[in-house]
């Protein structure tokens, strides 16, 4: 009988040369289809795509890869976090959009928030005075061009649904 040493549990972290898993992420190293290198993958748990693939460095031999430690795995799982993170703040900003509109009565903060739906996409805008109170809300399309001026028309036309 051959002692293998300790069983590992199913869910143990997988550390190997090649493949190294953690923190919610897996580095995966792979052969790089555009040359002769090698790359990275690096994939967040639950996801179908990876987040990063970026080079992989040669190991020694100049043929195959340097094997993934502790160091490179946290140096990955921290690019990869920023690089979606990055991505998150994008998609908000697009979704997301606000602009100010001052008239002699009030300061009005006028937000677009689009509603991505596959099917019928539309966006919520919304007159907000300087207390947070909400003073209008009116549904439009998706594809309304939040400005200053036409938040100040929406505002002027007494938050009559724009055209």
């Amino acid at each position: 009988m051959i002692d293998e040493g300790p069983e590992l549990p199913d869910d143990a972290p997988i550390q190997e040369a090649r493949v190294w898993q953690g923190n919610g992420w897996t580095a995966r190293v792979i052969k790089n289809e555009d040359d002769e290198g090698w790359a990275v993958a690096m994939i967040k748990d639950g996801e179908p795509e990876p987040a990063l693939v970026g080079p992989w460095t040669m190991g020694r031999d100049k043929k195959n890869p340097k094997p993934l430690d502790t160091n490179a795995f946290n140096t990955l799982v921290k690019t990869a976090s920023e690089v979606l993170r990055r991505h998150e703040q994008q998609l908000h900003a697009q979704l997301h959009k606000s602009t100010v509109v001052a008239t002699d009565e009030a300061v009005i903060k006028v937000t677009l928030d689009i509603i991505p739906d596959d099917d019928h996409p539309y966006a919520v805008l919304t007159a907000i005075d300087e207390m947070g109170e909400q003073l209008a809300q009116e549904k439009v399309a998706a594809s309304f061009k939040l400005s200053p001026g036409s938040a100040a028309a929406w505002v002027e036309s007494g938050f009559r649904a724009p055209r």
